[in-house]
């Protein structure tokens, strides 16, 4: 199966995307972990996209669509993937479609803005290896330190209530068109992010039909 996660940052998308990992057992192909690898790393891509990463802004199209083109060509992607963050505008999925991608569902999904800053207000990283933590639905068992691999918790740039409020509009903007490119291709389908963990899992088995599938 190869689908395309859609919603805003915050909405959830990450947890949908474990959730469908784990039981189809492909890799979840997150452009913003790839991104802020390959800027701890200073990368060439990574020095191109920090600043608009920092900023809240949108990475350049050509320098996204290159990073997933190489990105899908390696092994474990052969049986299929999960795209988290990707495409973000019509130009993207466009591009998308230029490559030959061929998706079998576009999952949307929802979550009110509201929900979205408290969750990511809350959200801390570990500065080694970027395991994510929330500091009310899953704290870490020391404060301010990795369970995985004692690295210190850290605040990202792009989750200050600021950055967080410019993101939203960034997506309402011009990720939303996304929405209507896809339900004219008769594959978008639609979860609620707000859902509590088993809720959210039994939804989305069932829009995707996983559960008949397997």
């Amino acid at each position: 199966m190869r689908l395309i996660l859609l919603g805003a940052p915050g909405a959830g998308k990450g947890t949908i995307a474990e959730i469908i990992r784990a039981r189809l057992n492909i890799p979840t192909i997150s452009t913003g972990n790839i991104l802020r690898e390959a800027i701890l790393n200073r990368t060439k891509l990574g020095r191109v996209a920090k600043p608009y990463i920092d900023a809240g802004k949108l990475v350049p199209d050509n320098v996204i669509i290159e990073l997933i083109k190489n990105r899908l060509s390696e092994a474990d992607c052969k049986n299929g993937f999960i795209l988290d963050g990707v495409p973000r505008t019509a130009a993207q999925a466009a591009a998308l479609d230029e490559i030959g991608l061929n998706i079998d569902a576009v999952l949307m999904v929802e979550a009110s803005d509201e929900v979205i800053e408290r969750r990511l207000s809350g959200r801390r990283v570990c500065k080694c290896c970027g395991a994510t933590y929330h500091l009310k639905n899953k704290p870490p068992r020391k404060e301010n330190q990795c369970d995985s691999c004692g690295g210190a918790l850290v605040r990202r740039a792009d989750d200050t209530p600021e950055i967080i409020r410019d993101r939203l509009k960034v997506y309402h903007d011009k990720t939303k068109p996304l929405i209507e490119y896809y339900s004219n291709k008769d594959i978008l389908l639609t979860v609620d992010g707000q859902k509590n963990i088993e809720e959210t899992k039994d939804h989305v088995f069932s829009v995707l039909g996983i559960m008949e599938r397997l």
